[in-house]
């Protein structure tokens, strides 16, 4: 089996500590993550009897979970451990919340018998109070009920198939990100929206919790006063506009009664706007900034969605930006807090995808406009497999959960609810549930093709032809989404024996010449005609994949760092016109 370096020094003991949600940081704090006892079953009654034990947050489907099991869409995968709270851990007339960072895909929660909420969708955070179902003698039982339909229903699941190969990854199942507990008082803040304003150099900061009470914010050494559930600015003395060159984040901590959050937040702005030559670009701060980026998928071999540490986690985002690369696409995933965390501090763009979904993906639908250019209606529901309105209804709730966790996120730069087809429909109405969440950033309404003629950004995947800028007929900006994925193999360092990508490559020195001539030859002389943007596929290696920059166990870079970081500068320097 192939493991990171991370994953070959995982302390089962300790296993991701860190404070899972940084711009919603309490003192209280209780990590789940370790050995918990795991069953699968092929009924949903409770097991007897149970399997053995699991390293959670890791699927059993991977290697460091220690169970190495594929869950069936007709089973059912049980969790279940003790719960003994540290001495004073809740104030007096507190709340106990639950909190899951994403299970995939339905989950049913129970503590000492008692059903205490559960959550569909796999990719999102949800919380439950549990207080009511607590112990008095202190002695707790959690259980954790999960079933995963993977592709055979209409439910988001990205790139997992449960037949795995090419572009489709194994499938993965259950608990795949921190579990924790927070003991709170009773009234308790229950989220926050910041949101800056760089024309005027203020915050605009929501706090919410059940009841409009009064709390107070700390900014910059000063105290303010507001009521929870309203609006309010607050000044940003001295303003450091944040960027990748410059990913600058102030610090605020809010206290309602007896509750303190700390939190952070950065002051910039993204957008779609003319350039002196009155060309549609990609703006950051109001001005045209070009976005030179990587398509990421997020997956590791020994831990499949999970990545082994944090430290793996800044590995892959310190890595591209080493080598001049300025922003991520997350491609078809959600991943943990923690990740864009340090997308904000360390200074990477993030483009966000929404995990795709569907009942199938219809080969004429979403591999055809590959070959034919064709780009058809998405009201099409039967075409896109959309005929179940259930499915279509959770889509838009998994979305509108996407928006509000991660908006707060200073690193995300544009939302992209829709990828090539897969499971699209009415991206127009997408836009505007978007829109009705988050003002703040652009949109790419369908990455590749089935453009709806909507939006700001005419969005293109092109593989396998040569790419020739051409303006956009709507008088959109330009972004090349996908592009690239040039292969190499580097036995050693791969997932099997199967190589797909769409150039394979001899040697690294080969693929550099590629890599460099793909780069020469279309991209420079693309931007100053328009081209706001590039997504080259891809960060890393993904199972079947090889078209990675880095190897899937993130071992080798395989393109000569000092000459692709030379490359990315003169992309830099030609896209900002310095000379």
């Amino acid at each position: 089996m192939l493991k990171t370096r991370w994953g070959e020094k995982l302390n089962p003991e300790s296993i991701l500590q860190e404070y899972p949600r940084p711009q919603m940081k309490r003192d209280s704090y209780l990590n789940l993550n370790g050995p918990w006892d795991y069953a699968i079953t092929d009924t949903e009654t409770m097991p007897e009897k149970w399997d053995g034990q699991i390293l959670v947050p890791f699927s059993p489907e991977s290697e460091l979970s220690g169970v190495m099991r594929t869950l069936s869409p007709a089973q059912t995968l049980w969790y279940k451990r003790k719960l003994k709270l540290p001495d004073d851990f809740m104030p007096e007339n507190g709340r106990l919340l639950l909190h899951f960072g994403a299970v995939d895909q339905e989950a049913k929660v129970y503590l000492n018998g008692t059903l205490v909420g559960g959550h569909k969708g796999g990719y999102n955070a949800f919380s439950l109070d549990v207080t009511a179902a607590l112990s008095p003698e202190d002695e707790n039982l959690l259980v954790v009920m999960v079933k995963d339909d993977t592709d055979v229903s209409f439910h988001s699941r990205g790139k997992q198939k449960t037949k795995r190969g090419g572009i489709w990854y194994t499938p993965q199942s259950g608990i795949w990100q921190t579990v924790w507990l927070e003991a709170v008082p009773e009234h308790f803040i229950s989220g926050m929206t910041m949101i800056p304003h760089i024309d005027s150099a203020e915050l605009e900061l929501t706090v919410s919790s059940a009841s409009d009470l009064e709390c107070t914010a700390e900014l910059q050494g000063k105290r303010y006063t507001l009521k929870t559930n309203n609006p309010i600015r607050l000044p940003v003395a001295n303003m450091q506009l944040w960027s990748p060159e410059n990913p600058h984040l102030y610090s605020i901590a809010v206290t309602l009664e007896d509750d303190t959050v700390e939190s952070y937040f950065a002051m910039r702005s993204f957008g779609v706007g003319r350039d002196e030559q009155g060309v549609k670009r990609l703006l950051l701060n109001g001005k045209p900034y070009f976005h030179n980026g990587l398509l990421d998928q997020g997956y590791w071999p020994d831990g499949l969605y999970t990545a082994p540490s944090d430290e793996a986690l800044v590995y892959d985002i310190q890595t591209a930006k080493d080598l001049g690369f300025t922003m991520l696409r997350k491609h078809i995933k959600v991943e943990p807090m923690r990740w864009y965390y340090h997308c904000d501090r360390i200074g990477m763009l993030v483009w966000q995808d929404m995990p795709s979904g569907g009942s199938q993906y219809r080969v004429p639908v979403i591999s055809g406009p590959l070959i034919t250019g064709l780009h058809v209606k998405d009201k099409h529901y039967r075409w896109f497999a959309r005929e179940d309105q259930e499915g279509r209804e959770e889509y838009v709730r998994e979305l509108k959960e996407m928006i509000l966790q991660l908006r707060n996120v200073p690193s995300i730069a544009l939302w992209v609810p829709f990828n090539e087809g897969w499971g699209q429909f009415n991206a127009k109405t997408a836009c505007q549930i978007i829109e009705s969440l988050d003002k703040t950033r652009p949109i790419d309404h369908a990455s590749g093709w089935h453009d709806q003629g909507i939006g700001d950004l005419q969005s293109l995947h092109v593989y396998f032809r040569p790419y020739q800028f051409k303006p956009d007929k709507r008088g959109r900006a330009v972004v090349l989404s996908e592009f690239g994925g040039y292969n190499l193999r580097l036995d050693g360092h791969c997932f099997n024996d199967v190589d797909f990508g769409y150039k394979r490559l001899p040697d690294q020195e080969a693929l550099w010449q590629a890599y460099e001539s793909l780069f020469r030859e279309q991209i420079l002389p693309a931007i100053p005609k328009g081209l706001a943007a590039t997504v080259y596929t891809q960060l890393t290696d993904v199972e079947d994949e090889l078209n990675g920059i880095l190897t899937y166990d993130r071992a080798v870079i395989k393109l000569p760092k000092d000459r692709l970081a030379v490359l990315n500068l003169e992309i830099s320097k030609l896209s900002s016109n310095e000379k």
